[in-house]
């Protein structure tokens, strides 16, 4: 089987720790993309239009034999409404609430983008090719003991991130964060935000100490999926597992 060496919070090395067979998973970015698409497109919420949107004016047609378009105009003017062709008149094929957004995806599918996803956290050359900052030195996966679980404080996350050598990655997302093109800022997403580190853990002090360093995951093991190990659809997010965890992860299925 597969070893990965084990940091301590000091940023040194102390022992091995055997991986999981997930970590062999071979990698299928394909299957990863479609989980994903599937996982935001059950996300979305249903929206439509005022079935009466652009056709509440009093309007009448001129009908043929006039010389004239057939475009109905207000009454009370010449102005066009109510037709799709006209500022002001109805769309022609508006988003409808009754739209199903769902997609389904087979069991074992689902599993195989999970593990896939899961195992490319392991590979190196991902990792960098997604974008994110480390140390040259630093081996994958990146697996630290159980110390690491007990930071409660931030500078004590970001002196051990440090000492690892993945925290520059945090500044790339701090440095990256910037607002967002288009009508969303006006509408409660003002900022997009590079995601960073994902740590896997299976205590909850983690999240204490972390919540204010950006682009910062921390999930436990039972909650893995391609949404948190792939964002955007692209596998090899630089994650974080705790000793605790990767044991749990090989007692699962």
């Amino acid at each position: 089987m597969t070893k990965a060496k084990i940091y301590g919070t000091d940023g040194k090395t102390n022992g091995e720790i055997e991986l999981p067979k997930v970590f062999d998973t071979p990698f299928r970015p394909d299957v990863i993309r479609k989980n994903f698409n599937a996982i935001r497109s059950n996300k979305r919420h249903t929206y439509g239009s005022d079935p009466k949107a652009g056709c509440k004016h009093a309007t009448a047609s001129a009908g043929k034999g006039r010389g004239m378009s057939r475009v109905p105009r207000l009454t009370q003017g010449q102005r066009g409404a109510l037709a799709p062709c006209v500022v002001g008149g109805r769309r022609a094929h508006p988003p409808k609430v009754e739209r199903n957004w769902f997609e389904k995806i087979n069991k074992k599918e689902k599993q195989l983008a999970r593990n896939s996803a899961l195992a490319a956290t392991s590979k190196k050359e991902i990792v960098a090719e997604r974008g994110h900052k480390f140390d040259d030195k630093v081996n994958f996966p990146i697996v630290v003991d159980d110390k690491f679980e007990k930071i409660t404080k931030t500078k004590d996350m970001i002196d051990a991130l440090d000492k690892i050598g993945v925290y520059d990655d945090v500044l790339r997302a701090t440095n990256g964060k910037h607002i967002r093109a288009g009508r969303g800022k006006m509408r409660g997403r003002r900022y997009k935000t590079p995601k960073s580190i994902l740590i896997v853990t299976t205590k909850d002090e983690v999240e204490k100490s972390s919540r204010n360093l950006t682009g910062i995951d921390v999930i436990k093991p039972k909650d893995i999926n391609v949404e948190y190990l792939a964002p955007g659809g692209d596998a090899g997010r630089l994650t974080i597992f705790t000793k605790s965890a990767i044991s749990e992860i090989g007692g699962s299925k």
